[in-house]
Order: structure tokens, then C-alpha cells, then sequence
């Protein structure tokens, strides 16, 4: 099974499906891990439910957080920010379906720690956002 969510790893991180970048959006957050130098900036577009109707992100670093960015993206069109707010580490490893060491969790989680960061308005994001 393992080999399975590689070779989709591998497919999102070579032809993702929502890499771009949305001109005009609702939310907008971008960040990095110092320790790797992957970078994510996610933009959302969301209506008048508040519910994401479109998403995309740009940015650079390895397989495993641009297909975890791609993955997650997918994830959250159609659901409301409230749901969003409630995503958390175990519903991205969930997506990617593979164990993950310390460094590659980083790397996994920083697309959730992106969107979090944007969806509740902070200024900076913060690991925490992603422990819960």
C-alpha cells in the first residue's frame, strides 16, 4: 500500500492540480521551514457562506510538501472555514498515507500550518496551528 501513496506523491509533486496562484482572493498566507527551505503560499477563494470554492499554491521544496499542498487543497474545496479550522496533522498524514520522520513531518504539515495561518487571520503561523 505504501508504494501506492508514493507513486500519488510523486504524481502531485510532478503535475499538481492546483498550483497557481488566484488573482483576486479572500485569503492569502504564506510561510517556509527554515530547515529545508520549502516555501508554500496558498491563496483561497471562499463565498458568501464562507465556504472554499477555489484554491491554489505556489511556491517551491520537495515532493512531500508540495503533494501534501496539492493533496490538501483538493481536500478543502467546498468545505467552510470552520471545517478548515479543524483540520489537523492526523487528516494530512491520512492524505499522504505514508509514515513520515521528524524532518519530512515539517515538511508534510507546512501546507496545513500555510492555510490555517491565512484562514484565521494571523499575521504569522506558528507549529501549533498543526499539533492540534
Amino acid at each position: 500500500m505504501d508504494d501506492l501513496y508514493r507513486e500519488i506523491i510523486i504524481q502531485r509533486y510532478k503535475e499538481p492540480l492546483y498550483r497557481g496562484v488566484l488573482e483576486p482572493h479572500d485569503i492569502s498566507f504564506e510561510d517556509e521551514n527554515p530547515l529545508c527551505g520549502d516555501h508554500i503560499r496558498i491563496d483561497l477563494r471562499v463565498d458568501e457562506n464562507s465556504r472554499v470554492v477555489e484554491a491554489a499554491f505556489s511556491g517551491h521544496g520537495c515532493a512531500i510538501s508540495q503533494a501534501s499542498a496539492d493533496l490538501l487543497l483538493e481536500s478543502i474545496i467546498g468545505k467552510t472555514l470552520e471545517e478548515v479550522k479543524r483540520l489537523n496533522k492526523e487528516d494530512v498524514l491520512d492524505l499522504l498515507g505514508i509514515e513520515l520522520g521528524p524532518v519530512r513531518l515539517k515538511c508534510a504539515l507546512l501546507p496545513l500550518k500555510v492555510i490555517k495561518a491565512g484562514v484565521y487571520g494571523l499575521g504569522e503561523a506558528s507549529d501549533s496551528l498543526v499539533e492540534e
